[in-house]
Order: structure tokens, then C-alpha cells, then sequence
């Protein structure tokens, strides 16, 4: 018998009802959208995402870019302030709510995650955690946020961090783990 014998058993696995905030058939209706009217949109067709986006809950600041391979998950649970740039490639994982501010820029390749498992628990039961982004924040090329960060107002992170805890507001982070090398100005 292995000792290990209640841990991660799969076939214990449920998600947990309502854990998406929205019904099978909205959720199955936005991924058809996102394919066919989002992900296939002209590159200069901004207003035409934040209108599908709006469609579905999310709530999109004035004049916010988002480029057609984005990828969001369950946009009624994203919040994106004015003017905030959403990069190429960028993944919004959210199972769980995530917020950015104003002036913000996700650039290319970053992967926001509010979704994981709990590895301790038999049924390996999947859980979200809010992330927030303050404003005039810019995340370079590839970083990695975890589920639950806060990431403080005017703050750097530099290409391919690796965000795991909170980071305060006006530095320059850098590494995986992402820590304050700086102030930014």
C-alpha cells in the first residue's frame, strides 16, 4: 500500500458549483464568441473587444488595448482601468477576479493566474484568489503572477519574473521570485 494513498486521487475531483460565476451555457456561449468574434478581430479593432468583453460582465476603462490573442478566461470577473494596455498573447486566468488600474501596461506573453489546487487535499480541490494590479504598473515581456498578489501602484516588473508575493508600490522588481530592486523614480 503507498503511503501517498490520500493524496491527489482525481477521480475525487468536483468543481465546485458555481465556481465559474456564470452558467455551463454562458460560459460555453464566451468561448465561442471569444473564437469566432474576439480572438479573429482585426488587430486595430479595440473598441469592437471592449464592446464583447462589456458583453459578458467585464468591466474595461476608456480607451483600454487589448490585442485579439489575448486570452480571458471568464471576462466577468476582470476589471481593467482606463487606458490600460492587455499585450499579445497575455493570459487572464480568471477563475478568480482580477483587477488592473489605470494607465497599466501587460505586455506580451505575461500569464495573470488566479486559479490553483490545493495539493494537500485528496480531491486536489481547486481554488481562486483575487489579483490586483494597481495603476501605472507595467509587467514586461513573460511574467508570471500568482494567485493572490497584489502588486502596488507604479511598479516595474521586469521580463520573466516570476510574481509570488505582494510587491510594494513606485519599484523596480525583478527575478523569479520578483523582488524590489529599486524605486522607480
Amino acid at each position: 500500500m503507498s503511503k501517498y494513498k490520500n493524496v491527489q486521487e482525481l477521480k475525487r475531483y468536483t468543481t465546485p458549483k458555481d465556481f465559474r460565476g456564470r452558467s455551463k451555457i454562458v460560459v460555453q456561449l464566451w468561448w465561442i464568441v471569444y473564437a469566432v468574434f474576439f480572438r479573429l478581430s482585426p488587430q486595430f479593432m479595440y473598441g469592437w473587444r471592449r464592446f464583447l468583453l462589456k458583453c459578458f460582465g467585464a468591466k474595461i476603462g476608456k480607451d483600454v488595448i487589448i490585442r485579439p490573442s489575448a486570452q480571458i478566461t471568464y471576462p466577468w470577473k476582470v476589471a481593467i482601468g482606463d487606458y490600460s494596455w492587455i499585450g499579445d498573447e497575455v493570459v487572464l486566468y480568471s477563475l478568480g477576479e482580477i483587477e488592473i488600474g489605470s494607465n497599466s501596461v501587460i505586455s506580451q506573453r505575461s500569464y495573470i493566474c488566479t486559479g490553483t489546487h490545493d495539493y494537500h487535499s485528496p480531491d486536489f480541490k481547486i481554488v481562486s484568489q483575487k489579483i490586483s494590479i494597481g495603476s501605472k504598473c507595467w509587467l514586461a515581456t513573460d511574467v508570471y503572477v500568482a494567485p493572490s498578489v497584489t502588486i502596488g501602484d507604479n511598479t516595474v516588473v521586469g521580463a520573466r519574473s516570476s510574481v509570488f508575493k505582494d510587491l510594494p508600490e513606485n519599484k523596480i522588481c525583478l527575478g523569479s521570485p520578483a523582488k524590489p530592486i529599486k524605486d522607480r523614480l
